[in-house]
């Protein structure tokens, strides 16, 4: 699975209904409302490198108001929950 960090930088009026419509898309994950440079930022997880074009340039960019986006691809996923389950091998609850 390959997992693509996405900022978006959108209309400001109208943030929540281009969150909504992002959020809506099969392969978003979560979509966040931020401060700073950015409006938006989406989390996409994809099957394959293809598949990033499909979803953000195919998709994302073309929601009206979108007005510009810059895509980060992750190497490696480290996260609180996994890191629990590998601690939690072979314990008794």
């Amino acid at each position: 699975m390959i997992t693509a960090i996405v900022l978006i930088k959108t209309s400001v009026d109208r943030i929540p209904e281009i969150a909504e419509q992002i959020a809506a898309l099969d392969s978003v994950s979560e979509v966040f409302s931020v401060t700073g440079t950015y409006d938006l930022i989406a989390m996409v997880r994809v099957r394959g490198h293809e598949d990033l074009a499909e979803v953000i340039p195919g998709r994302i960019s073309k929601i009206p108001g979108v007005e510009g986006t810059d895509t980060h691809v992750a190497f490696r996923t480290y996260s609180q929950h996994d890191l629990e389950a590998a601690f939690a091998i072979g314990l008794d609850s």
